[in-house]
């Protein structure tokens, strides 16, 4: 009696601890299962329609044959919509709506304070803020992320006008305004260009100063140069290109 006792409970024992070891591997198998997608199927053959207050008939092999309609997996995500606290490189600045992948809004932007939802309170309370930013007082206001992209890329240009020396004419803001849209693609108004006090009448080395949103000011180094033809300039770089050649 006694040796069938304990052999029930050495049995008893071994059965606990399988069932622990199994529930540790279940345990570690869910966090590591993949995540699941939806496919879209379709019966090859329908099923008929059965009589009133009775179940379907269904055919034991050919109503659990099925055809793909799609996967899920392979179709394009949504994307998430947030709304910028901060400026992220090539995304936006602070107040921007933005549309990325889900995987970037939840692993990224949100655990790291740069983003928030949508919602109608986040909404109203960036509006307000942008509404301050471009109409409250000059020392209450922020620079906007282009703006700052603006003017990081005027402290670091430079501007060539082309001097028409057979007219006796002096340098305008509108000549100057239409050159920074043709050499550098940037769009500046009139009122926001400051040029010297003195005229500036013929070639040589002077300044420019842009005023970007009405709050920082950027000094551009300015070179007026003789004007050339466009023909005469194209045979200009040909014989250079020439010479160089030749030298080689």
């Amino acid at each position: 009696m006694w040796a069938a006792t304990t052999s029930r409970f050495v049995l008893q024992n071994c059965w606990n601890f399988t069932n622990l070891r199994s529930s540790l591997s279940r345990v570690q198998n869910l966090s590591q299962t993949a995540c699941k997608n939806t496919v879209i199927v379709e019966r090859c053959w329908k099923v008929p329609l059965s009589k009133e207050g009775k179940p379907p008939r269904l055919h034991p092999r050919r109503h659990k044959v099925y055809r793909l309609v799609e996967d899920k997996k392979n179709s394009p995500q949504d994307k998430m919509e947030l709304i910028l606290t901060q400026t992220v490189p090539k995304l936006g600045g602070r107040g921007d709506t933005v549309f990325v992948k889900k995987a970037v809004g939840r692993n990224k932007l949100l655990p790291e304070g740069l983003a928030v939802y949508p919602s109608q309170d986040n909404k109203d309370m960036f509006a307000e803020e942008l509404k301050k930013l471009h109409e409250g007082d000059p020392e209450d206001r922020i620079q906007t992320r282009t703006g700052q992209q603006t003017v990081e890329f005027l402290k670091n240009t430079e501007l060539k006008v082309p001097f028409h020396t057979s007219i006796q004419y002096s340098l305008t803001k509108e000549i100057v305004c239409r050159q920074f849209l043709r050499k550098r693609g940037v769009v500046v108004p009139p009122h926001a260009l400051t040029l010297p006090e003195e005229p500036i009448t013929g070639p040589g080395e002077h300044w420019c100063e842009v005023t970007v949103n009405g709050l920082d000011r950027v000094r551009v180094p300015m070179s007026v140069v003789p004007f050339v033809e466009p023909r005469q300039l194209l045979l200009m770089k040909q014989q250079q290109s020439l010479k160089e050649s030749d030298s080689e």
